[in-house]
């Protein structure tokens, strides 16, 4: 994928935006949103080392991750809600993003972390394209809620060594009613098989305990009173994928003044409903 052809394909994309999902058709180039709210300007949030990813993506030296502005989900538990707003980040370059990747390798990153990266991926993908001839080596993290196209995704394949991405939900009216988004867990399905598809197995740099190096990582977050959600969604997985993937369940959940319309989802998950799934997780063998 030259970096000619990733300049068409950025300017194409951009003109009649189909990159998600939501295939809003807008101009970005002109300065139009779509549900993404952003335009085709690069907006990041932040760029730093972070150490709380799994710890075989953190290690001790950190993940390098670049949190970008907006989001074509907008879950209504969102926890950087701001950021997903695109209210916190500024514009920069694919160029200057490029520059970020190596100072954060400078750091000692143990990875380049793409953080909800979905709507700007025409654009992280020519600056990948520079910050590897510039001599980035470091495996590049896409992490990711899963609202994704199979079809965009087949351009980071040789680029992306990780995927990250959430599996939220498997029943269509949670992912209706919290991320607006009917059929996420249908397009979550076909995102997974294309990320595992393209990374196989995962490898690590000395065995189980120390830092992945290539693979796919599935995170799902318990939500409060979902475990029979949460349950098909490991079910799922597990009986697609067996052991060529990792999953990671998250107990993180926090109630934000923005859940108040979902009094339901105004609590943290009980100690019994994260063992619940944790029992369901372990007798089916994950």
């Amino acid at each position: 994928f030259s970096n000619n052809s990733a300049d068409t394909w950025f300017r194409d994309i951009m003109f009649d935006c189909v990159l998600c999902p939501r295939a809003c058709h807008v101009n970005r180039l002109a300065g139009q949103t779509g549900y993404c709210g952003q335009t085709a300007e690069l907006m990041a949030a932040r760029a730093s080392l972070h150490y709380w990813e799994e710890p075989c993506i953190s290690g001790t030296s950190g993940s390098g991750t670049v949190f970008f502005s907006g989001c074509n989900l907008r879950c209504v538990f969102c926890q950087n809600h701001n950021i997903a707003l695109g209210k916190a980040g500024r514009v920069i370059a694919p160029e200057h993003l490029a520059e970020i990747f190596l100072q954060l390798q400078e750091q000692g990153a143990n990875n380049i972390n793409l953080v909800t990266p979905t709507h700007f991926l025409p654009q992280i993908v020519i600056a990948l394209g520079q910050a590897k001839q510039q001599g980035l080596h470091l495996p590049i993290v896409y992490n990711t809620g899963s609202y994704e196209s199979p079809e965009a995704l087949r351009h980071l394949e040789g680029l992306v060594d990780i995927y990250l991405p959430d599996f939220k939900y498997f029943d269509t009216a949670l992912s209706a009613k919290y991320s607006h988004a009917p059929d996420y867990p249908a397009v979550a399905k076909a995102v997974i098989a294309e990320m595992v598809r393209q990374t196989g197995a995962a490898v690590f740099e000395n065995g189980e305990d120390s830092l992945m190096k290539r693979g796919t990582i599935v995170r799902h977050l318990i939500l409060p009173g979902c475990t029979k959600d949460s349950k098909a969604v490991l079910k799922y997985l597990h009986e697609t994928y067996e052991n060529q993937i990792y999953i990671s369940i998250m107990h993180q959940f926090t109630p934000l003044s923005n859940v108040k319309k979902y009094p339901e989802l105004n609590r943290k998950i009980t100690d019994r409903e994260y063992d619940e799934v944790i029992d369901f997780a372990i007798d089916i063998g994950i």
